[in-house]
């Protein structure tokens, strides 16, 4: 398989790792977008969470709880950090390989959705 992150997984190709076990491996994204940007990825291929199966529940959620590991040992945990994953083409998801994004070290912009304003939609 020609997967950049699967060969970062198998150490094929050299990262900044952070955290590595038995099924996820956690690095440094080497296009930072915040003052702390990781990427956890699962070792076995899986395209993106749309191409995950329920077999993969327990993997995903063991994803999950390395972000939450390599977020309080980057020291983001207690001010706050994001944790993003893309899922295809629109999303802006370039490596089609599973990988959340743990963002923090600074205060992030708010998610705030086109057309509404600080109070919300309106109701009439």
């Amino acid at each position: 398989m020609d997967c950049i992150f699967c060969k970062i997984a198998d150490g094929t190709i050299p990262s900044r790792k952070v955290y590595e076990d038995e099924r996820v491996v956690a690095f440094h994204d080497i296009q930072p977008q915040a003052p702390v940007h990781l990427l956890v990825i699962p070792k076995k291929h899986i395209a993106s969470l749309d191409d995950a199966s329920s077999e993969d529940a327990e993997l995903l959620g063991h994803a999950m709880l390395a972000a939450q590991k390599v977020a309080r040992e980057a020291g983001v945990a207690s001010s706050g950090y994001r944790v993003i994953t893309n899922i295809g083409p629109d999303s802006g998801q370039i490596v089609f390989h599973l990988h959340l994004h743990v963002l923090g070290g600074e205060k992030l912009a708010h998610l705030n959705p086109k057309n509404t304003s600080e109070q919300g939609p309106s109701s009439s």
